[in-house]
């Protein structure tokens, strides 16, 4: 049986690592980092090791209603989700993901973009 891209990785403790780098970037990000203003990063860096480890295969996180009713209220745009997955692949390519699997991580995200992203036209 195939291995998971989670447990590729290095499972939880893997991805943890690759989360806290990416939150390092995305703090600094002029469009996605005021999302993250006032919000308990580790928080935040539990729920995204959990989300991503997710999309690698790993135990399941969050609900489509989950996912939405936690983003509802932040008013993210088309922009601001797409410079997100672009500093996660950026981060994921720092840590040795060869580009088939960022492409996996990067589709798993598209495919939620309706449940985070508002329509502000």
């Amino acid at each position: 049986m195939a291995q998971t891209l989670f447990h590729r990785v290095g499972g939880f403790a893997a991805v943890s690592g690759i989360v806290m780098d990416f939150y390092d970037r995305i703090l600094d990000s002029e469009k996605a980092g005021d999302f993250f203003d006032g919000v308990d990063v580790d928080k935040m860096i539990d729920h995204q090791t959990r989300f991503i480890s997710s999309m690698m295969g790993g135990p399941s996180a969050h609900t489509d209603e989950q996912l939405r009713r936690s983003h509802a209220n932040l008013k993210i745009d088309g922009g601001s989700f797409d410079e997100m997955i672009d500093i996660l692949c950026a981060t994921l390519k720092d840590h040795n993901l060869d580009s088939e699997d960022i492409a996996i991580v990067r589709r798993e995200y598209e495919s939620r973009r309706s449940l985070i992203v508002v329509d502000l036209g």
